[in-house]
């Protein structure tokens, strides 16, 4: 399992939990509702690098192509000192400056061996 290179994102990252739940409605408006799995909440985070060199933006982008959305990786998000396993479906790189890039990128939370 390779781990995310050591570059981290800027602050601002945002992080979404995605909680596997299932819900029993009845009549009159009563409902139940209960966690569904062993590993029901699933995190995803949208991460950005800003105004960082091609080198850094280089080493991201051909880290997360070799990966293709597929092979999950080691990462440990910036509130946590816990590496999980991630994957990576969506990316994008622009450059806003000469010389300068940004990646915007959403790490998806996946549970295996």
């Amino acid at each position: 399992m390779a781990n995310f290179p050591d570059i981290a994102p800027d602050y601002g990252a945002s992080k979404a939990a995605e909680p596997n739940v299932r819900v029993a409605q009845f009549g009159s408006g009563y409902s139940q509702r209960a966690t569904f799995g062993i590993n029901n909440d699933k995190k995803v985070w949208q991460l950005n690098w800003t105004n960082r060199t091609a080198t850094d933006t280089n080493t991201i982008e051909d880290f997360l192509e070799a990966r293709a959305g597929v092979e999950a990786f080691d990462w440990s998000p910036p509130d946590e000192t816990s590496t999980y396993k991630w994957i990576c479906k969506s990316w994008q790189k622009t450059m806003p400056y000469p010389n300068l890039f940004d990646i915007a990128a959403t790490f998806e939370q996946v549970f295996e061996a």
